[in-house]
């Protein structure tokens, strides 16, 4: 039989993560609460609410690895406080009755000093609001007598990655020729990440014990502006260049006060007015796992861009 992995979840890095697995033969269990997923002989789609500590013992089962790729229901520090916590915890005792080392896909977020290039090896004590939820999930991961390991990832970009910088706010504008605005600076330098990049660091790491219970950095290429991660797609797409546009700090601050939403995006802003940049060398070393030159990546998103329409 092959080896099984359970992944949780089925947003842009749990479906990747799945099909790489099945395309290395590998048996996997995917849970959703629908049942969604991608479909290949390999993989089975079941129906699970992963809050429910009791079907978690079932479904880890005889699982080598457990893929943790849900995250909260709102993008806001109370939601993250209120469900992250839990369901991890919930997660890491059942993979550690199953003896499967669990895989988090992880934030730049809990980075003390985003201001200068965060390595493997930076200090991770940010405080308060999200970067305080990111940094508190990473100190009870440490702390648990689970296996764990925490692949950190830029911004995503690629293929099936929809809510991001990177996605839906840039690719589908720059292949319709519409203005694409950006929010901050469109030419401060700052880290992306591949999401198929992610993904094999992931699985890399999961089955490689030695890499247990660290941090790692996913693949990741160059720092880019937003304004050339534009130009990657616009050539990919033999487009003509959009025009770029950016919604600067202040306003965002300013419309704070009256949206909620836009509050809880203000109070990442720092990302985007600075040099946001990780560096992935020693990961990339570690695992052996080089980052998807960015032609290639850009096409593919591109690529499937086209094919939702």
């Amino acid at each position: 039989m092959p080896e099984l992995y359970v992944v949780t979840g089925a947003g842009p890095v749990g479906w990747t993560v799945a099909e790489q697995l099945a395309g290395q033969g590998k048996q996997v269990r995917i849970l959703t609460r629908s049942g969604s997923g991608p479909v290949h002989p390999l993989i089975n789609r079941m129906p699970i609410d992963v809050s429910d500590p009791a079907r978690l013992v079932e479904a880890f089962r005889g699982a080598a690895a457990v893929f943790h790729c849900i995250h909260g229901s709102a993008y806001t520090a109370e939601a993250w406080r209120k469900e992250l916590p839990q369901a991890e915890e919930a997660v890491l005792t059942a993979a550690g009755e199953a003896g499967a080392v669990v895989v988090f896909p992880e934030s730049l977020y809990s980075y003390s000093r985003p201001d200068t290039v965060m390595a493997e090896d930076s200090p991770r004590e940010a405080e308060g609001g999200k970067r305080g939820v990111r940094t508190a999930l990473l100190k009870a991961r440490a702390a648990s007598a689970t296996n764990t390991v925490s692949v950190v990832a830029a911004d995503f970009f690629g293929p099936r990655v929809r809510s991001s910088h990177a996605g839906e706010r840039m690719v589908p504008a720059v292949l319709a020729g519409k203005r694409v605005l950006v929010i901050g600076s469109a030419d401060q330098p700052r880290s992306f990440t591949y999401v198929p990049d992610l993904a094999a660091a992931m699985i890399r790491a999961a089955q490689t014990p030695s890499a247990w219970n660290r941090v790692w950095h996913a693949p990741t290429g160059p720092a880019l502006t937003q304004r050339q991660l534009a130009a990657a797609f616009t050539e990919a797409g033999k487009v003509p260049a959009p025009k770029i546009g950016a919604v600067p700090g202040w306003l965002l601050r300013a419309m704070g006060l009256f949206s909620a939403g836009t509050r809880e995006l203000a109070e990442m802003l720092y990302q985007f007015e600075r040099p946001f940049v990780m560096d992935s060398r020693a990961s990339e070393a570690g695992l052996g796992l080089r980052p998807t030159p960015l032609p290639e990546a850009a096409a593919a998103t591109v690529a499937w861009w086209r094919a939702q329409d």
